[in-house]
């Protein structure tokens, strides 16, 4: 019988773990293993570990093709104006922010070293030194102060205008000093200055053609509403990544056929896949999912300014006969938890769980129809593939009214130029919201009189001063009752209806490793290219 060493080595595991990388088979491996008198069994082990070990292990080189599931013609490299998904993933790849929410939801520092205060108003902003934009122009203060003053301009159409617009003043001090003011104390700058739209650019740029970013990766080139080609920054900053040659994007708005994509290995990450395609992807050796718990949501929006909201009572009848119940477990598989029609989701810390949703009781919705004089009209209802199972929840909703006889006329309509047709602008239609790190944005951004995103056209004068009295306070008890007081508002008085927190879940190769979660979003809040490799 052959001699089982005591003496296995950390460097005879690194001989495994390469030998695994240059693609030996498990036959040869354990061929190996025996020649240098290791036990079957303990070879087992090994080589186990060994997998494990290369699996974590980044490999450099490959060439990664993706596809999320919304574009447009609309697509932009433009951070401030990016507002879809696809923009988002992008404008991650090309360029970089000051702040970013690790897995944790922890703000860690990227273009900047430091963004302290000592009142939450007054910020000082230190850079790192030695950073280059991919046309070889050094990052500076100069840049900072140009990026963050475009959304203060009201001729950009920045889509962070109202965050921004707390920015009171914006000065470099030095080369890589920024001072920032706020005209009222906000403890989340820091927090704040990690979303998509706050990315760094060069000083000066009008022309989002292509992309001059400091990010991980170079814009090759980029037709909207096509796709990207973005090839590696060899100056990156950072001293780990990117590990991929090249990232390649697009969007196939077909749920099922970007799901057959990645199971036929066209692509190798399927982004947001519908929770029905899960049986497509069980048994498949090759592909995995990718499920993570967010803030994101397809919500039903009517317009508190158009008819049918208009109507009293309308908007309230909607909301009982909405069966979150079976939205949750049978149109989402149960990949979701029930939503209570504000947008603060269990995961924030200031969600607000006495604020219990409202049943599913279509004889109470048909008493608010009646009510609203709009029993047995046909009310239309805009949805599209473009806003996650939107499709499926009218559908509910539909048959829902039905049983009452209160019709509902379903109009599907394509995903290319969904959100620039017809999200804010139908009296009755879907929206699809990516997470958001605080309420306070979330606020800012789709329930503020000025948020441009105010998908019912809500607007409070009493919302509007809690929010700003919210932010700047460091009193957390002080804080959480205002953010719960604001939620009922949103929620009794707003006409978004939230049936659900969607789990995002992602469709990927098995060659594709190092995909975490993160708060901002799926595709690691759409940084993903940056962290992730191909192995093999």
């Amino acid at each position: 019988m052959r001699n089982t060493p005591t003496n296995w080595t950390g460097r005879d595991d690194a001989m495994v773990e390469n030998a695994i990388r240059r693609g030996a088979s498990r036959r040869e491996l354990l061929k190996m293993l025996m020649g240098s008198g290791v036990a079957l069994s303990m070879g087992s082990g090994l080589l186990l570990r060994a997998g494990e070990a290369v699996a974590a292990t980044p490999v450099s080189g490959g060439n990664l093709k993706a596809a999320g599931w919304s574009a447009s013609t609309a697509d932009t490299l433009d951070p401030a104006k990016a507002s879809l998904s696809t923009d988002y993933t992008r404008c991650c790849a090309f360029y970089n922010r000051l702040t970013f929410l690790d897995e944790n939801g922890d703000v860690q520092m990227e273009l900047a070293e430091t963004v302290e205060s000592d009142d939450a108003r007054t910020w000082q902003v230190k850079l790192r030194s030695g950073v280059t934009f991919h046309s070889g122009k050094t990052l500076s203060s100069a840049d900072v102060v140009y990026s963050l003053k475009r959304h203060l301009d009201e001729s950009v159409g920045s889509k962070a205008n109202s965050i921004a617009k707390q920015m009171a003043e914006i000065e470099a001090v030095d080369d890589l000093t920024v001072k920032i003011v706020l005209s009222e104390p906000n403890a989340d700058l820091p927090t704040i200055l990690s979303l998509h739209h706050f990315m760094i650019i060069a000083d000066g740029v009008t022309d989002f053609s292509t992309a001059d970013g400091t990010g991980a990766f170079i814009c090759e080139s980029f037709e909207p509403g096509v796709r990207s080609i973005a090839v590696k920054n060899p100056n990156y900053f950072k001293e780990q990544g990117p590990y991929l040659d090249s990232f390649e994007y697009f969007a196939i708005s077909d749920n099922n056929a970007r799901v057959n994509a990645v199971l036929s290995g066209d692509i190798q990450f399927a982004a947001a896949v519908n929770p029905r395609s899960l049986r497509m992807l069980e048994g498949q050796s090759h592909v995995e999912t990718s499920i993570t718990t967010g803030g994101n949501y397809t919500n039903l929006n009517i317009r508190l300014d158009l008819e049918p909201g208009a109507k009293a009572g309308f908007i309230e009848g909607m909301k009982y006969l909405v069966n979150r119940e079976a939205i949750q477990k049978s149109v989402l598989r149960g990949l979701a938890e029930i939503g209570n029609d504000q947008p603060v989701s269990p995961v924030d810390r200031y969600h607000n769980p006495e604020l219990k949703p409202r049943p599913y009781d279509p004889e109470k919705a048909r008493s608010l129809f009646e009510k609203a004089g709009v029993l047995g009209q046909a009310i239309p209802i805009v949805t599209s593939d473009a806003a996650t199972s939107a499709i499926d929840m009218a559908m509910v909703v539909q048959q829902a009214g039905a049983e009452i006889g209160m019709p509902f006329d379903v109009q599907r309509v394509p995903s290319d130029g969904y959100w620039s047709n017809y999200w804010l602008k139908e009296p009755v239609h879907f929206g699809n919201i990516n997470p958001r790190p605080t309420p306070d944005i979330l606020f800012s951004l789709l329930y503020a009189s000025d948020a441009p995103w105010n998908e019912s056209q809500y607007k409070s004068e009493k919302f509007d001063k809690m929010m700003v009295e919210a932010r700047g306070l460091l009193d957390e008890e002080k804080r959480t009752a205002i953010y719960w007081e604001m939620q009922e508002m949103v929620a009794n008085e707003a006409g978004t209806i939230i049936p659900a927190y969607i789990s995002n879940v992602d469709a990927l190769s098995t060659r594709l490793k190092g995909l975490r979660p993160n708060p901002l979003g799926g595709q690691m809040g759409y940084a993903f290219a940056e962290y992730v490799w191909l192995e093999g």
